[in-house]
């Protein structure tokens, strides 16, 4: 029972730090690259995160990676202050490579043009 209830929690923090980070992000972040929050993952014992971000362009990514990463200390004191965490876990921040391989592989089945429907979207069978 600890476990699911403990589980419910982890989500929670990981959700919290997501949309909180996502919003941190857009306010501080250079217009000139467009850095989105995909995950978070909170490990078990709620003191380590590591926030999952894809970065448009993808020329810009190593400067806005060490921009985060930069920035990791503020984050921690905006998380504190606005998502009422008052102790949040270690942050660490890396490019969503899973998600890139995703979205890359619906770009080349869109290409050859296999398992789409007319309007393009990828079927799901």
């Amino acid at each position: 029972m600890r476990e699911v209830q403990h589980g419910s929690k982890r989500e929670k923090l990981g959700e919290a730090i997501r949309a909180q980070a996502a919003m941190f992000i857009a306010r501080e972040a250079n217009p000139t690259s467009m850095i989105t929050v995909t995950r978070v993952e909170v490990d078990d014992r709620l003191k380590n995160a590591t926030i999952f971000v894809t970065v448009m362009p993808e020329s810009k990514k190593e400067e806005a990676l060490s921009f985060l990463r930069r920035c990791r200390s503020e984050l921690l004191s905006y998380l504190r202050k606005v998502a009422k965490i008052p102790r949040p876990p270690t942050i660490d921040i890396v490019d969503d490579v899973g998600e890139k391989h995703r979205q890359n592989i619906e770009r080349i089945i869109r290409e050859v043009g296999m398992g789409t429907g007319q309007d393009g979207d990828v079927n799901k069978e």
